[in-house]
């Protein structure tokens, strides 16, 4: 019965496609809005990633979603782990098995990736990238001593203190718009945060901002979770060597 509802829905769906597929136009573009929103985002946002312009500032109650569900997800996983990873947990009889020389090459790479992380989030209005990708890299960069030191941890108190700061940044930048007459989460242009200069790294009004903000809450949010699943590990090893103790 399993391959026979596999076989009807894979037909099914090669039948969708194929009728899709002969109701195209052939050798004619179908994003319009797309083309419009290309070509106006230079003059209309200042941005030389038009990438960064559709996230921030045509869509950036999409973007607030994303974050949304980012947060959500971090929070389901704290509630669910938290509570056991939360034990006091002596970290002298967790063995640690990392290396000199891998624990000196992450000393090495902490620096190098906290500067391409925020590179990326300061660049991301002109080159591709922006606060998502250097969000991540910097999760990684705070994420890494745990990796290699066993008594290494996480603060989750300043995690949870840069998530809420800079959430708190990127609404409130987002309500500062519409004092201005301008859409909620969409950049403004005003006194020192002007539209600038394409291609300039002082442009694009307040998007920068928009992104700086939305970098350091997605890697206060992944480190954080990340932080959670890496203390509820080593709880369930402490909790197996407190077994093989007893026996």
């Amino acid at each position: 019965m399993r391959n026979v509802s596999g076989l009807l829905f894979s037909g099914g769906l090669a039948f969708l496609l194929l009728v899709i597929a002969t109701h195209l136009p052939f050798g004619q573009p179908l994003m319009l809005v797309g083309s419009d929103i290309i070509q106006a985002s230079p003059h209309e946002v200042g941005s030389a990633n038009v990438v960064a312009a559709i996230l921030l500032a045509y869509r950036g109650i999409d973007t607030l979603g994303e974050l949304s569900i980012l947060f959500t997800a971090a929070a389901g996983v704290g509630l669910i782990l938290g509570h056991r990873a939360s034990q006091n947990v002596p970290p002298t009889q967790v063995k640690n098995n990392s290396g000199f020389i891998s624990q000196k090459g992450i000393e090495l790479m902490i620096p190098l990736l906290l500067v391409v992380g925020f590179y990326i989030i300061f660049y991301g209005h002109l080159t591709p990238g922006g606060g998502f990708q250097g969000g991540v890299i910097l999760a990684i960069a705070f994420f890494l001593p745990v990796l290699v030191q066993s008594d290494a941890r996480l603060d989750h108190n300043i995690i949870s203190i840069i998530e809420g700061l800079a959430g708190a940044v990127f609404i409130l930048i987002g309500l500062w718009a519409m004092f201005y007459e301008r859409p909620f989460l969409q950049p403004f242009f005003n006194g020192l945060f002007a539209k600038g200069t394409l291609g300039e790294l002082w442009s694009a009004g307040t998007l920068p901002l928009l992104y700086l903000a939305l970098g350091l809450k997605v890697g206060a949010e992944l480190a954080g979770l990340l932080a959670t699943i890496a203390d509820f590990s080593i709880t369930e090893t402490q909790g197996s060597l407190s077994e093989d103790d007893t026996q």
